[in-house]
């Protein structure tokens, strides 16, 4: 009974492709069948993508579902290719698709086996199977692909023998060659050559080839990574063995081959922003950051799912913004000043002015989701119920994801001196800056400095500030009572509006209110940098300044280019554009931004070309630093729970705060506010070593005013 059912099955297996060729078969889905061989030609949908670092060659990450790479033909070693063909369809050259000869000796051998030992699948087959599975949108579509039955069987013979009209033997085998799985999640030849052999499958030796076509049978049970290699060597030996009766090689080459040991050099490819390597561990906020700029593309998806299943299948080469060098410089002046394990976040990111290129990505912590060995939180009301995050985190501290940021001090007064000369107002606007100031706007529920009728009364950091004031030494000295008195002069939703402009985003529900067209005229505080950003959007609003007032919006990436070598493009306005192309607007004019500027060298001690700055500035130290024409801001909060600086030449923009992601009432201190400012000076300086040292260009005389 039981040998009728195993010869049964054999039968079915073996013989009913053999009368599919002869013309028996079903009808139905013949339509069906006819429009496949167009789409069993096109390259596999499911190919890896490469990120590298903006010289091109370094690799970041990789990012794929399954490991695949396309190779042409004419890239893969004549080893494997004939290793191939003798492992699994030694009559690939002389049949149609469907090998009748094929057919009928398997039926031979499993019948005296009295179980299938032997498959009747040519080569062609074997690819219609793979193409169709890779090619699935549906589970039924998959299942159809895959399952183990007899109208699977006729289906793939029928499309093997269309497909061979089709196309040349050649162009089938490279396509089953870049699709065929040989574990260790390498699909095609490019991969598995990496991950075995750490190398390009043109480079493959015969042994090589000859271990690596016999893993397509059964990838598993021929792994040559195990401990055991005998099941590994048996099957290659098998290979080399076919080779030599196809005339492939000869018998004195067979037998020189096959006392060859086996000799791997694994590669375990990385797979995601997770995976970046612990020699540049650093580079995966980065990456992440990159990452969430990817998902937010139209060009490569209707929703951020597609979008991400675009990056993991699509095969592009991605050249990212990072500069290796810079990202070097900045990390190091951020862990001396703040080294790993304090639960103190000191991060920096450096942005190129005129492109919004981020060139690096630096904080005081591991990239790693691995939080077992972290410290306790240093929230109360949290600690001893979860981890803090430190030492190791993935959470984007420095901008680009989903986190709100940290308020930013006095960083924001440069939004309301750029509205203010915006809207006209001129350098030489004078105020007298009393250490206290009763100002128009009322002061929020539970904000500080409240006084008399519930106004909202300021006071500055120091009584060394009061007098009369300009722009060049409201700003160098950060007056708080000159800015809200400019603030009113122009409108506090004048302020909040360029900060729009110039790149800030609203994250939490009180700073959306207080931004929103009802309420936003009455923020005045908004000028002493409440609202929480994060050091990407203000490096990259004050690289608006030092491109002499040309906005661009942060970009990971100077280069994306499609499996063909074409650029991957994106829509704008109707007219197609590299997706890699920078987006820049002049957002205010170059007369504003040079008068900004002018006022921001007050602060750093370079000085002023037009103004005057008084007799002292928040950071006099940056310019002895930098040793190069700078300007920039400084900026604390309430107490001092975070300490910000944030600087720029005329080639690069800087911006570093200090404080604790995981409690914002964390007291950072007055004593810490000069790491983010040396941490600045100091990559400042060092990432432009060498080079050229430009000017900036004083304003016009006529946005100065009159003294």
């Amino acid at each position: 009974m039981r040998s009728g059912l195993i010869a049964g099955v054999v039968v079915a297996a073996v013989t009913y492709p053999l009368a599919a060729v002869g013309g028996l078969g079903v009808k139905a889905g013949a339509d069906f069948y006819d429009s496949l061989p167009s789409q069993l030609k096109t390259v596999p949908p499911a190919q890896t993508s490469y990120v590298y670092a903006a010289d091109g060659k370094t690799l970041i990450t990789l990012f794929y579902e399954e490991h695949r790479k396309y190779a042409p033909i004419a890239d893969i070693s004549e080893n494997i290719q004939k290793a191939i063909v003798a492992s699994e369809d030694g009559r690939f050259y002389q049949h149609n698709g469907v090998d009748a000869k094929g057919i009928a000796r398997a039926f031979v051998a499993n019948h005296t086996a009295g179980e299938v030992s032997q498959g009747a699948s040519t080569l062609t087959m074997q690819y219609v199977r793979m193409a169709l599975r890779d090619g699935a949108q549906t589970p039924s579509e998959v299942m159809a692909a895959t399952e183990q039955t007899s109208l699977r069987k006729i289906r793939e013979a029928r499309l093997a023998i269309k497909l061979e009209q089709q196309m040349s033997k050649i162009d089938i085998l490279e396509r089953y060659l870049n699709v065929a799985y040989f574990g260790h999640r390498a699909y095609g030849i490019f991969a598995a050559s990496q991950i075995f052999f750490s190398k390009l499958p043109a480079d493959l030796s015969l042994a090589e080839a000859a271990t690596l076509a016999g893993l397509v049978k059964a990838p598993s049970a021929y792994d040559p990574a195990g401990t055991d290699r005998s099941a590994a060597t048996q099957r290659r030996n098998y290979v080399i063995d076919r080779m030599r009766e196809l005339n492939y090689i000869t018998p004195e080459v067979a037998e020189k081959t096959k006392q060859e040991p086996i000799n791997l050099k694994i590669t375990d490819p990385p797979n995601d922003c997770t995976s970046v390597s612990s020699q540049h561990n650093s580079w995966g906020f980065f990456c992440d950051m990159f990452k969430n700029w990817w998902i937010a593309q139209p060009a490569f998806g209707a929703n951020p799912g597609e979008r991400e299943d675009n990056l993991r299948r699509g095969g592009y080469k991605i050249v990212t913004s990072l500069d290796p060098k810079v990202q070097d410089i900045a990390m190091d002046h951020v862990t001396k000043r703040q080294p790993i394990g304090s639960s103190y976040a000191l991060g920096e990111v450096v942005v190129q002015p005129g492109t919004g290129l981020v060139k690096a990505m630096a904080v005081n912590r591991n990239y790693s989701l691995d939080q077992a060995n972290n410290g306790a939180h240093t929230d109360p009301a949290r600690g001893g119920k979860i981890k803090g995050n430190y030492p190791n985190t993935v959470n984007p501290l420095l901008g680009g994801g989903n986190l709100p940021g940290y308020q930013a001090g006095s960083t924001f007064k440069i939004f309301t001196m750029v509205a203010a000369l915006d809207a006209g107002l001129k350098m030489n606007t004078w105020f007298y800056a009393p250490h206290r100031y009763r100002s128009i706007y009322f002061a929020g529920w539970g904000e500080r400095g409240s006084c008399g009728g519930g106004h909202w009364c300021p006071v500055n950091a120091s009584g060394a500030m009061t007098g009369k004031h300009a722009m060049w030494s409201g700003f160098g000295k950060s007056v708080n009572t000159y800015f809200v008195q400019l603030e009113q002069k122009v409108g506090a939703d004048k302020a909040v509006r360029m900060a729009e402009r110039l790149g800030l985003h609203w994250r939490t529900d009180i700073d959306k209110l207080q931004a929103s067209p009802a309420k936003a005229k009455s923020w005045g505080s908004f000028t002493l940098g409440v609202a929480d950003t994060t050091p990407l959007e203000m490096a990259n609003a004050y690289a608006t300044m030092a491109a002499e007032g040309k906005y661009c919006e942060a970009l990971p990436v100077i280069g994306i280019t499609n499996p063909d070598g074409s650029p991957a493009m994106m829509d704008v306005k109707g007219k197609q554009v590299p997706v890699a192309t920078p987006r820049c607007r002049q957002e205010v004019t170059k007369a504003v931004a040079r008068a900004a500027t002018d006022a921001m060298r007050c602060v750093t001690g370079y000085g002023a070309a037009k103004g005057s700055c008084g007799n002292w500035s928040t950071a006099p130290g940056v310019y002895g630093m930098v040793k190069r024409p700078v300007a920039g801001k400084t900026g604390t909060t309430d107490d001092t729970r975070a300490a910000w600086f944030v600087g720029f030449t005329k080639e690069l923009a800087a911006a570093s705060f200090m404080a604790d992601p995981d409690n914002p009432f964390h007291v950072t201190g007055d004593w810490n506010s000069w790491k983010p400012i040396e941490t600045v000076s100091y990559t400042l300086r060092d990432a432009l070593e060498g080079k050229p040292v430009k000017q900036f260009t004083p304003p016009p005389d006529s946005i100065l005013g009159s003294k």
